[in-house]
């Protein structure tokens, strides 16, 4: 493998996204590369240099812009270690870093951070060589040094976790609405210890909690009374789950990704039967808009019911509970991914089970659980049981820096196009947006629904229309970059 010269990977964010005060500073940068992965620092390939001044770094899509003013992207930066970061008057460098200082990438020591004042006088040589050049400099204006020193930072993975999304729920064909859609950015604070190992695999251990984004989809049948009730209540009754659950953090098994994953299924699967249980009236309910007072009734007739698909979304992972045939796909890179499996009563361990609890699955335009519903698992259908159930089926799926965009939808979009082309349609119908409108700063990403996403999803609505879909469609559109770059000539 080729040798590379000592260098320190940085993840640096501006202060107008981490500050109190939200106050805007330039970056002097002196010296800097772009790369995008570890492959990239032991490539022949040319790298951009940054330097004072605006330059632009051409990527295969996208382009990173360096100004006097902002720096308008996250991401990973390379400096040499006797390289010095510098941010005048009220600016803030909050980083978390390694050095390669060995002769393989292989072998990533963590360098150690020093932190000063901007006019604390430091000899940068006597300090490189006393730490054997594993030392980057982060100077610090006076006022903010005590703050750097006290482990105040927050840690680049929540930084990045900004809520765009947009939604459209519309009718179809039909003569009646039964979809309902939720979406709840900054909706919960989930224990680091439900995502990750002990370590926090190299997270400051100050960092017990990352932020996440509940969405849900709701597909109705025979009534819309318990898609409503779930876009009321699932979130709530998660929440509760999540914080009795946590007693079971401290359990070795939980520590990893394999425990994680039962930890969640145990989660979800608690969250959906309290709710369906609430929906049949076998258990009290809260009253919609009375949190405080309970009802022992059901929600709606024993023929009504609902499919729910929802996901939480935080910086590192995303978790998705489904249960009926709504559809959750993510798209990385330029590949789709399903997230969750169609409960159809002609999947095979669907119809095996159906048949074990004396049920019949029987073909009537389609094959249809006793002949009447087209799907093996919802909440509520109380007059199918057993054979229809409420258990949801988890995926715990780590992000990655390629992933694209997320769509959680209903068979009224799913029905007429493939996970591969609605994927596709999302990420050309963000980009386009960004394209005619610009990149918003980050500063106001994140505030109420995402035009891109919205725009995104009312195509995919519109798309699945001209394609002949007769259903209730209702669409929810995640953006997974926190910042959207085009390309543009130098």
């Amino acid at each position: 493998m080729e040798e590379i010269s000592p260098a320190v990977a940085l993840t640096l964010s501006l202060a107008n996204t981490m500050c109190d005060s939200g106050i805007s500073s330039s970056l002097d940068i002196t010296e800097l590369e772009n790369v995008t992965d570890a492959v990239d620092m032991l490539s022949d390939q040319k790298v951009q240099s940054f330097s004072n001044g605006e330059v632009e770094y051409m990527m295969e899509e996208d382009v990173l812009v360096v100004s006097d003013a902002t720096i308008i992207s996250e991401g990973l930066i390379v400096v040499d270690a006797r390289s010095e970061i510098s941010l005048p008057d009220n600016g803030r460098v909050l980083a978390t870093a390694i050095i390669l200082n060995e002769t393989t990438i292989d072998q990533v020591p963590t360098a150690e951070v020093l932190i000063t004042s901007l006019n604390h006088d430091v000899n940068m040589e006597e300090v490189v060589a006393a730490s054997s050049s594993e030392v980057v400099v982060i100077r610090f204006p006076e006022e903010n040094h005590n703050v750097a020193r006290g482990g105040g930072s927050r840690s680049v993975y929540e930084l990045d976790c900004i809520p765009l999304w947009g939604t459209v729920s519309i009718c179809g064909d039909r003569s009646e609405m039964e979809d309902a859609v939720r979406a709840l950015p900054r909706f919960l604070k989930i224990p680091i210890k439900m995502l990750m190992g002990g370590d926090h695999e190299g997270m400051s251990p100050s960092l017990t909690h990352l932020t996440s984004h509940f969405f849900g989809v709701y597909d109705g049948h025979g009534g819309l009374q318990v898609a409503d009730y779930c876009h009321d209540r699932i979130h709530f009754a998660l929440a509760e789950e999540i914080e009795w659950i946590k007693e079971e953090l401290l359990c070795e098994r939980n520590n990893t990704g394999e425990g994680r994953q039962v930890l969640w299924e145990k989660v979800f699967f608690d969250c959906f039967l309290k709710v369906d249980d609430e929906v049949k009236g076998k258990i009290n309910r809260p009253v919609v808009g009375s949190p405080d007072e309970m009802v022992l009734e059901a929600v709606s007739p024993e023929t009504v019911g609902s499919t729910a698909v929802v996901a939480l979304v935080c910086s590192s992972h995303i978790i998705v509970s489904n249960c009926g045939d709504s559809r959750a796909v993510l798209l990385r890179g330029k590949e789709s991914m399903p997230l969750s499996v169609d409960h159809k009563p002609d999947r095979e361990d669907e119809y095996a089970r159906i048949e074990r609890a004396g049920g019949k699955v029987i073909q009537w335009q389609g094959a249809r659980v006793s002949g009447v519903l087209a799907m093996s698992r919802s909440i509520g259908d109380q007059y199918l049981e057993p054979y229809v159930i409420p258990d949801p089926e988890v995926t715990f799926m780590p992000r990655a820096r390629e992933d694209e965009c997320l769509i959680l939808a209903s068979d009224g979009l799913w029905d007429v196009m493939s996970n591969q082309e609605a994927c596709e349609f999302a990420r050309r119908r963000i980009l386009l947006w960004h394209k005619r409108n610009g990149a918003l700063p980050l500063a106001e990403r994140g505030v109420g629904e995402d035009q891109a996403c919205q725009a995104a999803a009312d195509y995919l609505s519109k798309l699945a229309l001209q394609k002949g879909s007769r259903d209730n469609i209702s669409i929810i559109v995640v953006d997974l970059k926190a910042q959207r770059k085009l390309k543009t000539r130098s």
